[in-house]
């Protein structure tokens, strides 16, 4: 991946981190730490990654390009809305703090968004890099 595209990566993270309830507790468990593992299992550590609403990421005035949310369709008309002249972007993910099941089943599903969003990073950053080009 070159520069631009890694760059991209990143910002879709932190973008998808901020806007997300993830550290929102689910029966006993924080979702936040099904995200850490399923991270750390490719090498990522978002361990000390705080989450912060769409209005604190407004609030530091930085423009962004794209905006990409990554709400579920059924919660997608309460995505964050960015002010600015960036090209919006929805890829409807399923909620992880909405998983069931034991602990490895929600990890397994954890493990499915991940890959989902990297797929889309994969898809999303050749068209996109080239156009800035």
């Amino acid at each position: 991946m070159d520069d631009c595209c890694v760059a991209k990566a990143d910002d879709i993270e932190r973008i998808k981190t901020e806007h997300r309830k993830v550290l929102q507790v689910v029966p006993g468990i924080n979702v936040a730490l099904f995200a850490v593992e399923a991270m750390r299992e490719i090498g990522v550590d978002i361990s000390a990654k705080k989450p912060r609403g769409v209005d604190d990421v407004v609030k530091t005035g930085q423009k962004f390009d794209y905006v990409i949310t990554v709400c579920d369709e059924a919660s997608a008309e309460q995505c964050p809305l960015f002010p600015g002249a960036a090209l919006r972007h929805h890829w409807s993910l399923p909620d992880p703090s909405e998983f069931k099941g034991t602990r490895e089943e929600r990890l397994e599903q954890t493990r499915g968004v991940r890959n989902l969003i990297e797929s889309k990073i994969r898809e999303f950053c050749p068209a996109t890099c080239a156009a800035l080009a």
